[in-house]
């Protein structure tokens, strides 16, 4: 009974790929479908299709690399596995009969194969599919990660007969008269645990030696034209084959024997737990994190408008220059490293791009603007929802690429795709933490190192996650390594700002003026008094107070800007909670005394002044050669020099020049004056095609089914002259009166046929549809299909066939 019982089991056991995906209902369909969307596109017209499509190179590449360690020790176990293998072959594989983690762990590894489609079959018949087979058996070329090397067969392959006959009677066995019964013994020899034993009870202790150097791998050892003697008595018993004449492998027979059965050294059943490695108190996290929110704004704000006026130039082939990353990184106060992910976070929140100009520069866009208006929390809640899915990646500028091109910052080839899925995966690890527990760095990246194995992807997302945890402390989603309130909610996708909110200082409308010529902020200021502070003085230094420092250049920027001396003192008297010092009311009148004195116009450029004595004192000047001068009048002087060169080097002379217009006013120089055309942030580059949500699934489901029962519906037997029955998966072929005929026919006694059509992009399909009229030269009918009515022209019918009548 039981044989009778297999022999059923083996009978109706999916004989195929495709047999085992008709067998699976619409749930486990749709989840196949979830876990690789790249078979979706487009939707397969039935399960064969399917099937093939999931066979594919380039989609079981895709599917072996997102599997996590176990379970792709597993398909490597069964790429070296008998072919199909029994389930406690497989086991024994990986467990060696011992490891009682790796034997509970392997019905779910087996379970992820199984739903991926990489494995189908029964227990007692595991079959791996085709294409991952071949990617990760060993080869000469491409080494097994288990370390295994050929079989006794594949190594045998090009050995001659002789030669095959003189390993069986070295190891002991009778002659054979072919060389295939003579490699069946051989294997059998090497697979029986007990005369293994005994055939290596006679080697030499040095040849012990040489197979433990092979048995974990590689297998391959490279011998001496006169090997020494315990080599050549390994090679004339077969424990040896040669490869080349230099080089010998390991059989996989053998290193199994050695290794007591097992494909890998040590298996990963289990995923390493990341435990909290500190603990802090969730509000001290929230605290530290809420501080370097708020630093961040100041920072991203800092460098856009460091760009307002005179932005760096865009490369020709895109990006930012060494040098002008650089020169970011001095006004920040930071490093390069650090300055390319602030520059690279403000353009992924649409603050800043390229002008678009013939001398193309970088600029704040139109959106900076009303970025800055919003209240701090909504501010960091873009900066923070821009930076969670980017996918550019700022940790790679300076590395070079594949054609030995330095990567620069806002240069086109920094986009990761990895980048949004392992910050996902990082900030849910933390998440998973309890509330003001920080991890050890190197657990987490073990932990994904496990979930994603494959050498490559293991190696960018290791680094992608080493950076996703420092941006993430510099940003605030995190304090102290742990995850923030306002982190949370930032991950679970609701609006951050409201837990932020309470969190940051309120802005402050006073400053603390100092007769040291310095300002102290002692909090965040509010924007109408940030905005003309800025002008008017210099950041000295940050932190909880902001340091500014007045100076005869920052008092002279404030009144190119288009305030008065008089607006100067009104402006610091309405916002000091202190007097106002003698030394600033001072330096605010001597420089607005001299504001204006000189006037510089277009000319190529000229210098107008009431006082010619000033105008010769310039002339005489030696600093002054540069610039080409000459006297036109006593009050003018021409010049060479542009009016901006001009201006400039007046001031490195010590003089307080205007522009003036070609009226003679005043040019004011106010801020914000350059932005670019309306830009959009980037999109971030898709990790392959997009997930599938549950209604899409549910059609293409629904489509492959129904373009499963056309392909496979029983026709009726069709007459001689019609060409006979097609071959599963060919078209029917009728001719033009036939189709015609069959057509009206089912619309006068309202059956369904079987047709096979050619749509106007030249794609076939097989269709079961019920036809209602035909006329015109066309067929309307519900097309079981598509599971709607639809219009079918006649002459891209190929053929048509009745269905049988219990498939009616």
């Amino acid at each position: 009974m039981p044989e009778a019982s297999t022999a059923a089991a083996a009978a109706n056991a999916p004989r195929s790929l495709a047999e085992a995906l008709r067998a699976r209902d619409d749930v486990a369909l749709a989840a196949l479908l979830h876990a690789r969307p790249d078979l979706l596109n487009p939707v397969p017209g039935d399960v064969t299709q399917l099937a093939t499509r999931a066979g594919t190179r380039a989609s079981v590449v895709r599917a072996l690399d997102r599997l996590d360690r176990f379970a792709l020790q597993t398909a490597e176990a069964l790429a070296v596995a008998p072919d199909p293998c029994p389930y406690p072959v497989l086991e024994s594989l990986l467990t060696g009969g011992e490891d009682e983690a790796a034997r509970g762990a392997l019905p779910r590894a087996l379970g992820t194969l199984r739903d991926q489609a990489l494995v189908w079959g029964d227990e007692e018949r595991l079959r791996l599919v085709r294409t991952a087979r071949e990617l990760l058996a060993p080869s000469p070329q491409r080494p097994s990660p288990t370390g295994l090397g050929p079989t006794i067969a594949e190594a045998t392959a090009g050995m001659s007969p002789t030669r095959v006959q003189e390993i069986v009677a070295a190891a002991g066995l009778a002659g054979t008269h072919d060389p295939v019964s003579a490699v069946t013994a051989l294997t059998g020899l090497f697979t029986d645990p007990e005369r293994m034993s005994a055939l290596l009870d006679e080697a030499p202790a040095e040849a012990h030696q040489v197979l433990e150097r092979l048995v974990w791998g590689p297998p391959y050892g490279e011998v001496t034209p006169n090997p020494t003697p315990p080599v050549r008595w390994l090679r004339d018993r077969g424990l040896l084959l040669p490869v080349t004449a230099r080089t010998v492998v390991l059989p996989r027979e053998v290193a199994l024997h050695l290794r007591g059965g097992l494909a890998h050294r040590r298996t990963a059943p289990l995923a390493p737990e990341v435990g909290a490695h500190r603990e802090h108190r969730p509000q001290l996290v929230d605290a530290n994190a809420a501080g370097q929110a708020l630093a961040a704004l100041g920072t991203v704000e800092e460098l856009v408008k460091s760009w307002e006026h005179a932005g760096p130039a865009v490369l020709r082939a895109g990006g930012l220059s060494v040098r002008d990353l650089k020169r970011a990184a001095s006004t920040l106060d930071t490093t390069e490293g650090s300055a390319a992910f602030w520059v690279e976070l403000a353009y992924a929140a649409g603050l800043l791009a390229s002008d678009g100009e013939a001398d193309e520069r970088y600029a704040p866009t139109p959106a900076f603007d009303g970025w800055c208006e919003l209240p701090p929390a909504e501010r960091w809640s873009a900066l923070a929802s821009a930076w969670l899915p980017a996918t550019r990646t700022a940790g790679l500028v300076g590395e070079q690429d594949a054609k030995g091109r330095t990567l620069s910052a806002l240069g086109p080839d920094l986009d990761r795709s990895a980048a949004s899925e392992v910050r996902h995966r990082v900030l849910n690890l933390l998440a998973d933490l309890p509330e003001g527990a920080s991890p050890d760095p190197d657990t987490l990246l073990d932990r994904l190192a496990w979930e994603r194995p494959v050498r490559g992807t293991s190696d960018l997302r290791a680094r992608l996650a080493h950076w996703t945890l420092t941006e993430a402390e510099v940003l605030g989603v995190t304090g102290r390594g742990a995850l923030s309130a306002f982190g949370r909610a930032l991950l679970e996708g609701s609006d951050p700002a409201p837990p932020l909110a309470p969190l940051l200082p309120e802005p402050v409308d006073h400053v603390l003026l100092q007769a040291d010529l310095t300002a102290v902020a002692p909090g965040p200021l509010g924007r109408p008094l940030a905005g003309v502070l800025a002008t008017l003085a210099d950041v000295e230094s940050k932190g909880g107070a902001t340091v500014y420092r007045f100076t005869p250049g920052s008092v002279r920027r404030a009144l190119d800007a288009g305030h008065t001396a008089s607006d100067l003192h009104a402006f610091l008297a309405e916002h000091s909670r202190t007097p106002v010092p003698q030394p600033l009311a001072y330096l605010i009148d001597d420089v607005a005394r001299r504001h204006g004195h000189l006037r510089v116009g277009a000319a190529s450029s000229y210098v107008r002044c009431d006082d010619d004595a000033m105008l010769g004192e310039i002339l005489a000047d030696k600093r002054s050669a540069g610039l080409g001068l000459r006297r036109l009048a006593p009050t003018v002087l021409a010049a060479q020099a542009e009016p901006g060169a001009l201006l400039e080097g007046l001031r490195s002379m010590g003089y307080a020049p205007a522009a003036e217009s070609r009226t003679g006013d005043v040019l004011v120089a106010r801020a914000a004056a350059h932005r670019t055309p309306a830009r959009s942030a980037p999109v971030p580059v898709p990790d392959g095609p997009p997930v599938p949500d549950a209604t899409l699934l549910g059609a293409a489901v629904r489509a492959i089914r129904a373009g499963d029962l056309a392909a496979t519906a029983v026709r009726k037997e069709p007459a001689a002259a019609s060409g006979g029955v097609p071959a599963p998966g060919e078209l029917p072929r009728t001719s033009p009166a036939e189709t015609l005929a069959t057509v009206q026919a089912a619309a006068l006694t309202g059956s369904a046929v079987w047709i096979g059509y050619v749509n106007a992009d030249g794609a076939a399909s097989q269709r079961v549809i019920a036809p209602v009229r035909v006329e015109g030269g066309f067929v309307t009918g519900y097309d079981h299909t598509a599971d709607e009515v639809r219009t079918y022209a006649l002459h891209r019918i190929t053929g048509v066939a009745e269905l049988a009548e219990d498939q009616v």
